[in-house]
């Protein structure tokens, strides 16, 4: 096996599968949670998630970033890390959300 500073390399891929995986219920789950909010069928309002969301589309769209987009592989880098963190926050926000709407699926919650 490959090691990379004590890690292998498999151990570092199935991290970042991880993430990406929350990054994805993240954004998948985000839509149809406002949609329950302004409906009126999901309380309390998860206002974390929201201003979570609300960090990241405003880190995306901001001309200020950590690594400026001019050192175009870096910059885009860092929108990609502190964009990712900050959707990772977004999915452990809506855990309740998920929960409630397994329950109204009639499923077990993942």
């Amino acid at each position: 096996m490959i090691r990379l500073g004590g890690w292998t390399l498999i151990q570092r891929l199935r991290n970042h599968s991880r993430v990406l995986a929350r990054i994805g219920r993240s954004l998948r789950l985000f839509g149809p949670m406002t949609l329950d909010v302004l409906r009126g069928r999901y309380r309390p309002v998860p206002w974390p998630a929201f201003l979570w969301m609300l960090a990241a589309l405003a880190y995306l769209v901001s001309p200020l970033d950590l690594i400026p987009d001019m050192l175009l592989l870096l910059g885009l880098a860092d929108d990609v890390v502190v964009v990712g963190w900050l959707l990772t926050r977004v999915d452990s926000s809506l855990a309740d959300y998920r929960a409630w709407r397994a329950r109204q699926d009639g499923v077990a919650p993942r």
